[in-house]
């Protein structure tokens, strides 16, 4: 029946009406299907039937009805055409309640009128232009905040919906999202704020899918709209906006609302749109179809396409869980704004247009049309490429609109061709520029969509990767009982040089294993690796991710030399990151990977950490899945923090390899640098891992005693002495979490002076290195150590460090320490036969370096000076302390 406006289904028949519906039901073979259901205009409505039996309904063009107690008084109010036309959306929608006004957006600000000030809405980050700019209107004049949120990551929710301090009333998603093509999982996310905010309203802008391809309210959501305007017209002869829901509360308001305001859709624009709405899922699946194609096309000549319909697009999973297509809209960046708007304006079958859904071909520039709206550093702040062309496909022939899209690019210099063909297309190259102007060229037929945007990546001829070690300052062997440690970055770096070749082979060379092995990259086990989900390719492994054990052992037994037992487990994870990543990215780089150490090891530095870190980054780059910083950047440049944790999350995947079990601790400090506090998760009580953001560096004198150590043993000597002497340990356990937590105040201060907190480190140094020899894991190496810095004329504080029974001691040395003093220290301990390192605690994480000029690292013969440009002899050959003056000199890095 009608409401006042909008449509809600009927009621229930009665029971013997339901057994005759039963009986007849029974005659037929299943419900009719979506393209029959959109064709056939019905209403269950005994008084919406027309007199004269007209196939098409009328338009019922009048303000006002006559009479009185009638189902129609005003047509603000309702109109027998436009509850036609929301019968027929309920319907294709398996919604309750619909609702049809004069434009998508003012279906957004019916929606919208369900808030009221001081409530607070989660909305994705990359929003149709409209949507963002009535979400800023709400802010400033109705007291309604937005926060906007990574979608495509369902926990990026969690922030807000679980602290009650917010007052989240609306869930605003659009997927795919308009322009980036962007997946949200509508179900998760659904499921994850009724879990939270049982009455929050979560609404879906359903507009680039209709209910042909997705149907948000089976998922779990509470509302959809669409603007009318698009698919359900497909025609672009009217406005119009539809809205679905199926709780009775919130279609009590919105027809309200409707009602109050008067943006009730006309009887005209209703007649026009149910006439429009009959054909929607046969134009779709056309549109759709060419889509697929010109996506393809694009994608083979190397632009990076965004379309769910590319097998490499994030989300692609997702996505087709949710909904029954990829949709027709799609777009994809050139790499230069200029470039594109030439593109844009020599096309001449695509129309220039910002609107979708119309059986016509568009093409648009979303930054400079449908989203100018929003501010220019807004669109940067949430990856808006400015360059981004968006193809709202139409119903044409699919050759038609290929030839003119690549006329287009033809004539706005975008491709060029290579051979003209016999009678077929021409075969073409696109034509890419990098940042100094030189020309790359990328062929045609050899890439897909993520694929080709990795490729341009993939062109580096070099790069440099680093990463430092680390120490434990404060409660080691203490922590695997759930005591809080405090790690720290040293500036003694690993360095891996990543040099392209043409040959087809792939090296690793560990100069201070004494490994090298080429492999040919087409003999490598690929049949064994598994494609990962474009979420882990570009997020990164999750921490839990175990890596394929049967996959290892093959790489052991068939494609690592054993004869240097050291590298073996390095070498494994080498190989199994480059598989991985070769694999999802579709790039196998031929490249001469060469890592060195700038730190002992096996020493307890995190030295494999370290090494993980290098060159987890170094693949990242060569494969193209995180973007080269500039060749000649400034001094201040920083990695992005997601890159960081990018790579973060795949130097554990190979400490995982290397380990079995790490704690995840050492590649976190290589990656992010400065110190971190790590606390276990024990029974009852989760673990965390702190960033200690006021921590500044600290110099420190690191002694190699060359003593080897076993790890296992002491930790499980310290954990049996605490079953059989509690009273013993449990004291001493305690006592080293007080230290720690002073050191983790100390090290976080504003307040405390530099002296202050170097007197205060100084005396922790103390108290912890004599309670870990109380623990049983001291060593008469450390013990040497120790004395002698000790000693005047130096007196040092000094503790072991990582897991005892040998290994290091790091001393702390105060600022202003005259450098004689510390060069006499140095020699004493080399005449006791140990190794000293004068270095820093607390420096940058890992770094990436792109030689500006490639003939900057090229091998050379013959005696070069280290003061010259580094050379990659010099690096494999350099003592260990050289290296990094061999990497300051290489130019200017990028850390993190």
């Amino acid at each position: 029946m009608a409401s006042s406006t909008g449509y809600t289904t009927p009621a229930s028949p009665s029971s013997s009406e339901a057994a005759h519906s039963l009986t007849s039901s029974l005659l037929r073979a299943r419900p009719y299907r979506f393209a029959t259901q959109v064709a056939t205009v019905d209403n269950p409505d005994p008084s919406h039937k027309d007199q004269y039996g007209a196939s098409s309904v009328p338009i019922y063009q009048t303000a006002t009805f006559k009479g009185m107690g009638g189902a129609y008084d005003y047509t603000r109010s309702g109109n027998p055409t436009r509850s036609h036309l929301e019968h027929h959306i309920a319907k294709i929608s398996n919604a309750r309640h619909a609702f049809a006004v004069t434009s998508g957006m003012g279906a957004l600000d019916v929606i919208f009128r369900l808030l009221k000030p001081g409530d607070e809405i989660i909305a994705g980050n990359d929003l149709y232009g409209g949507s963002n700019r009535l979400i800023g209107y709400l802010k400033a004049h109705g007291g309604v905040t937005t926060h906007h949120v990574d979608t495509t990551n369902p926990k990026s929710l969690l922030p807000y919906l679980e602290d009650p301090s917010h007052n989240v009333a609306m869930v605003l998603l659009e997927s795919p999202t308009n322009p980036l093509l962007q997946i949200a999982d509508l179900e998760e996310i659904a499921r994850l704020t009724k879990r939270y905010r049982k009455d929050a309203i979560i609404v879906v802008d359903n507009t680039m899918m209709s209910p042909y391809l997705c149907r948000p309210l089976e998922l779990g959501c509470d509302v959809v709209y669409d603007s009318g305007t698009k698919y359900l017209s497909g025609h672009h002869d009217l406005m119009a906006g539809v809205i679905c829901c199926d709780r009775d509360d919130v279609a009590k308001g919105i027809a309200f609302t409707i009602n109050s305001i008067g943006n009730g859709l006309s009887p005209f624009d209703s007649f026009l749109l149910l006439r429009g709405v009959k054909t929607l899922s046969l134009r779709i699946d056309k549109q759709q179809a060419n889509s697929i194609l010109i996506a393809e096309y694009l994608a083979n000549l190397g632009f990076k396409v965004n379309y769910p319909g590319l097998k490499g697009h994030k989300g692609k999973e997702v996505h087709d869980r949710i909904a029954k297509g990829p949709g027709a809209v799609l777009s994809f960046e050139t790499g230069d704004v200029a470039l594109s708007e030439r593109i844009v304006g020599s096309t001449r079958l695509w129309g220039i247009s910002v609107s979708f859904g119309c059986i016509n071909s568009l093409i648009s520039m979303p930054c400079l049309m449908s989203h100018a709206s929003i501010d220019p550093a807004v669109r940067a702040a949430r990856n808006l490429p400015e360059d981004l062309i968006r193809l709202c496909v139409g119903i044409e022939d699919p050759a038609d609109l290929i030839d003119d899209l690549e006329a287009a690019l033809l004539e706005a210099g975008a491709v060029r061709v290579v051979d003209e063909g016999m009678g077929g297309r021409a075969r073409l190259e696109r034509i890419v520029q990098d940042g100094e102007g030189r020309v790359v060229e990328l062929a045609n037929g050899t890439l897909q969509g993520e694929e080709a945007h990795g490729a341009a990546q993939a062109k580096l001829q070099k790069i440099i990767t680093s990463a430092p070690g680390k120490v434990i300052l404060f409660g080691e062997h203490a922590v695997v009982h759930g005591v809080t440690a405090i790690a720290g970055a040293i500036d003694l770096r690993c360095y891996c040089l990543a040099e392209s070749r043409s040959d087809g082979q792939l090296s690793l060379v560990l100069p201070d294993l004494g490994y090298s092995q080429t492999w040919d990259i087409a003999s490598l086990p690929w049949d064994k690796v598994g494609a990962l989900s474009s979420t882990v390719l570009k997020s990164g492994p999750k921490s839990d991710a175990i890596p394929d054990q049967e996959l290892l052992t093959l790489l052991a037994n068939q494609f690592v030399h054993q004869d240097k037992l050291k590298a073996v487990q390095a070498a494994q994870a080498f190989l199994y990151l480059y598989l991985h990543l070769a694999v999802s990215s579709g790039i196998k780089p031929a490249q001469t990977y060469t890592v060195r150490s700038g730190l002992p090891i096996s020493a307890g530095l995190g030295s494999s950490a370290a090494y993980s870190v290098a060159v987890a980054s170094s693949l990242l780059y060569s494969h193209g899945i995180l973007p080269a910083p500039a060749s000649s950047p400034s001094a201040d440049s920083t990695i992005p923090l997601e890159h960081a944790n990018m790579v973060n999350s795949w130097a554990f995947l190979a400490e995982k390899v290397i380990h079995g079990t790490p704690s995840g601790v050492d590649n976190t400090v290589a990656t992010l640098g400065g110190a971190i506090a790590f606390r276990r998760a024990v029974k009852g009580r989760e673990g965390s891992m702190d960033v200690l953001k006021g921590f500044d560096k600290v110099e420190f004198l690191l002694t190699d005693t060359k003593v080897p150590r076993d790890t296992k043993t002491l930790v499980a000597g310290v954990a049996r002495r605490k079953l059989e002497e509690p009273d013993t340990i449990n004291p001493l356990l305690t006592s080293i979490q007080r230290i720690s937590d002073e050191a983790q105040a100390c090290l976080s201060s504003t307040t405390l002076s530099r002296s202050e907190q170097l007197d205060t480190l100084s005396r922790l140094v103390e108290q912890n290195h004599q309670h870990l020899v109380s623990l049983g894991v001291g060593h008469v190496a450390l013990e040497s150590v120790r004395s002698k810095t000790k000693e005047q004329p130096w007196g040092l504080a000094t503790k072991l460090t990582g897991a005892g029974g040998g290994g290091c001691a790091v001393t702390v040395v105060p600022d202003g320490f005259p450098e004689d003093k510390l060069t006499a220290l140095r020699a004493a301990l080399a005449n006791s036969g140990f190794e000293t390192y004068a270095t820093s605690v607390g420096g940058r994480g890992f770094g990436v370096l792109i030689p500006a000029h490639a003939s900057q690292l090229e091998t050379a013969e013959g005696g070069v000076e280290l003061s010259a440009s580094p050379q990659q002899k010099r690096f494999e050959e350099a003592q260990t302390e050289e290296l990094g003056r061999w990497a300051e000199e290489a130019g200017v890095w990028v850390c993190a």
